[in-house]
């Protein structure tokens, strides 16, 4: 189950900035043929591919290929990036679980076998079918893609248009065990960091695990805000040695300073514990 803290954005046809991109510290990196290409440079992008995959990998950053939604450029960008050892598509304005699942059976028919995608959901229709994309068994995470939702909206990015897709994304991600990459806040405001940081920490506490970035100070913020601290990796470890050893008792419920430890508290820690 991936379990991504950031994804930074880079355009597949800029081999340096793929090169910067993969020493920025994400998790991932988003190896671009939609929006940051340019029509006529979609097909060197596709062939750049094979080269910027290899470059990321080599880094220990996982490349992930976002390709276009226009169904003629995708099969192209799927040969593409299939051809190229992607580890895992992202698919833009996402909408239909339909069309996803389609997507995904040409990517298990190229490959032989299946790759994780993650759907970039970016309308209120693709919000209103968030749970229903969540339970394809492609699917590995939800993104939140704010400057188009706004757009389709109507209105400028802020949290006030934001947050409520952000809570419903990562609610329909819950339910799986999925990344939910959607901190409500606009993706091009990345040089407003102690913002970003306290909107990413707000999402954090409802289910946001994960953002996508187009900046490496995002990165940075990203990597803090959905990884485990020290000091909360040793509470986890703590609680969960106190179960094991309750467990291997006979009880059911445990109490360590003063908390009661049971197996909902018990299973947070463990889940915890499976973060970078």
């Amino acid at each position: 189950m991936l379990r991504w803290r950031s994804m930074l954005f880079a355009p597949a046809d800029n081999a340096e900035r793929c090169a910067k991109a993969a020493r920025a510290g994400a998790d991932a990196v988003i190896l671009d043929l939609e929006d940051a290409v340019a029509y006529g440079a979609k097909p060197s992008a596709r062939a750049a591919l094979a080269g910027a995959v290899g470059d990321v990998r080599a880094q220990g950053v996982a490349a992930c290929v976002r390709i276009n939604g226009a169904w003629m450029m995708a099969v192209e960008d799927l040969r593409a990036a299939v051809g190229a050892g992607a580890d895992a598509i992202m698919v833009p304005k996402v909408e239909c679980p339909h069309d996803l699942s389609v997507i995904a059976a040409m990517v298990a028919e190229l490959r032989g076998a299946p790759l994780p995608v993650i759907a970039l959901i970016e309308s209120p229709r693709g919000v209103a079918q968030a749970q229903a994309i969540a339970d394809l068994p492609c699917v590995a995470g939800l993104a939140l893609g704010t400057e188009d939702f706004s757009l389709a909206v109507g209105v400028e990015p802020s949290s006030a248009v934001l947050d409520l897709p952000a809570r419903q994304l990562a609610l329909a991600a819950a339910g799986g065990g999925l990344m939910a990459l959607a901190v409500p806040f606009s993706i091009a405001r990345f040089r407003e960091e102690e913002a970003y940081r306290a909107i990413a920490g707000e999402a954090a506490a409802y289910g946001v695990n994960g953002a996508i970035c187009i900046h490496p100070k995002q990165v940075a913020v990203a990597n803090d805000i959905f990884g485990l601290s020290p000091a909360a990796r040793e509470e986890a470890e703590r609680i969960w040695a106190a179960w094991e050893e309750a467990r291997a008792r006979g009880l059911s419920v445990v109490t360590l300073d003063g908390r009661m430890i049971d197996l909902p508290v018990a299973e947070r820690a463990r889940k915890a514990l499976a973060r970078p």
